[in-house]
Order: C-alpha cells, then sequence, then structure tokens
C-alpha cells in the first residue's frame, strides 16, 4: 500500500472554530439502494515480438484469459451500498484512495449507470469535481456563461451575478483572459464559484476545496452553509479531515468499494483515523523486514 493510497490530512489551524451548522433536517432527498458499480478493465501484459504471427497476435487480442492483451477483468467499485440521504444534511465521504469514493458520487449524478441496484435522487444532483471541465481557450467570462446556461440560468441571470462569482473566485482582472492562464488554484475557486452559483438541490464536491486557501475554505463554508439552510444537500469527498468535520454533520466511510460505517462525524472520522494509521504502522514494520 503506498503513501498516496492512505493519503490524508488534518489540518485544524486553517478551520479552527469553524462547526457545521445546524438546522432542521427534512425528508429524503437521495436512496441509494444496494448500489453495485462494476468497470469492466481491458489490458494485460504486452504484446509478443515482431516475429508472432498473426494468427498468434489476434489470437491474444481476442484471448480471455487473464494476463493477456484484451483479456477482460472486472472491476467492483462500489459494492452493495445502500444509505438515505435527507434535505439540509452535509454529508463526508472518507476511504483511502480507490475505495470508491467518486465512482458513488458520479453514480449518484447520473453519470454512471448501476450494475446492480437504483438511486433514487428527489431534485436535480450538481458534481463539482478538480477536474470538472472548464473550457481552456476561452475566457473565464465566457466559461461562467456556459456554465450559468448549463445549470438553468438565463443568460440575463448569469450576467447580474457575473461580477458576484468573479469577487467569489477571487480572479479578478484574470476572467477577461483564457483559463488555461489560470492556476490551479483559480482554476477550482472558479469551478466552485460557477456551480454554486445556482443553489443545487444536490451539491456533491470531490476534492474540489483542497486547492483553496484558508480564506477561500472559509467562503466555501459559508456558501455551502446557504445551500443547506434552502434545503439542499451537501456531498464531500476530502482527504483532509478537518475539512470534513468542519463542513459535515454526518460522514460515510467506504473502503474497497463497501461502506464500512455510516454515522456522526466525530466517530466515524476517529475510527476512520485511527484505521489509516493502523495501515501506516503495518506498512512501516512490513519495510523493516
Amino acid at each position: 500500500m503506498t503513501d498516496a493510497e492512505l493519503d490524508f490530512e488534518v489540518d485544524p489551524e486553517d478551520l479552527e472554530g469553524w462547526a457545521p451548522a445546524t438546522r432542521e433536517i427534512g425528508g429524503p432527498s437521495l436512496v441509494v439502494d444496494h448500489l453495485d458499480i462494476t468497470y469492466r478493465v481491458f489490458g494485460g501484459k504486452k504484446l509478443g515480438t515482431s516475429d508472432e504471427s498473426s494468427g498468434r497476435r489476434l489470437q491474444r487480442v481476442v484471448g480471455r484469459r487473464s494476463g493477456h492483451v484484451g483479456a477482460v477483468q472486472q472491476v467492483r467499485a462500489v459494492r452493495d451500498v445502500t444509505f438515505v440521504a435527507h434535505h439540509g444534511e452535509s454529508i463526508g465521504i472518507v476511504g483511502i484512495n480507490g475505495s470508491g469514493k467518486s465512482t458513488l458520487l458520479r453514480a449518484v449524478a447520473g453519470l454512471i449507470p448501476p450494475t446492480k441496484g437504483s438511486v433514487y435522487v428527489a431534485g436535480e444532483p450538481s458534481l463539482l469535481g478538480v477536474n470538472a471541465v472548464l473550457m481552456g481557450d476561452l475566457t473565464g467570462e465566457r466559461n461562467i456563461m456556459i456554465g450559468g446556461l448549463a445549470l438553468g440560468l438565463s443568460r440575463s441571470e448569469v450576467q447580474q451575478r457575473m461580477d458576484d462569482i468573479v469577487e467569489f473566485a477571487g480572479i479578478g482582472d484574470f476572467v477577461y483572459l483564457p483559463m488555461k492562464a489560470y492556476s490551479s488554484g483559480m482554476g477550482a475557486r472558479l469551478r466552485f464559484a460557477i456551480s454554486t452559483a445556482a443553489t443545487p438541490d444536490i451539491l456533491m464536491i470531490d476534492e474540489a476545496l483542497a486547492t483553496g486557501d484558508a480564506s477561500f475554505r472559509e467562503k466555501s463554508k459559508a456558501r455551502i452553509d446557504e445551500i443547506r439552510q434552502g434545503a439542499g444537500t451537501v456531498f464531500l469527498v476530502s482527504h483532509s479531515l478537518a475539512t470534513v468535520q468542519a463542513i459535515c454533520s454526518r460522514v460515510l466511510w467506504l473502503h474497497q468499494g463497501r461502506l464500512v460505517m455510516d454515522g456522526p462525524t466525530e466517530e466515524v472520522c476517529a475510527s476512520y483515523k485511527e484505521f489509516v494509521q493502523s495501515l501506516r504502522k503495518s506498512r512501516s514494520l512490513a519495510k523493516k523486514k
């Protein structure tokens, strides 16, 4: 197990005094019922040498045995996950890399069809991730307009909110430059500002706060609180346990695609932190042998 797989941060100094906003929880906004997501992965060993006959080469390409080029392997990214989210909840999702967190969000957003099980959504989900696509050759201004229209805002509504979006993202006159001239932090802030320009029914944030500084994270938390006050539901995937504890009142812990724990933030984060520290200790001992 690598450092990347075990990566998570505890940065309370950036979030001192934060606490999840309290509000009355409403009815169900999302039901995930025995959800399975299975990927089919193609590939295996490299092709043979150039003197290999075309017949043998074709046989290897279409072969089904594990370890051959063209072999199909099934990867169960999400395994029999069931939970119910409610209007007004802010829910964190934690787990080491490869545990199925992003896959789960993409399934909820309707970007990946379930292999088994069902996802029922009351409203329109909006997925905000670090890799959310903005067009690098277009200016920030044009991306704001396109993103706002995609959220269902009219052209005049986007224009009315343009200054607020630019101010929230803190990009200043860079709004008139192509997005490819932006730093990763500027791009992440603008994606968040665009995605929350209209209050979504369900906002899903996949590591998109990781590149922001403490000031931006504070503004982001305030915006998330506004969404929750409007009866929205927020999901947050983050390696920063302090961010999860500051924003979320409930946490889902995924491991190897399975839902290990679902409960209050402090309880789940404490168990997850202990688990990761145990894995790190085991790995360290294994290296010494």
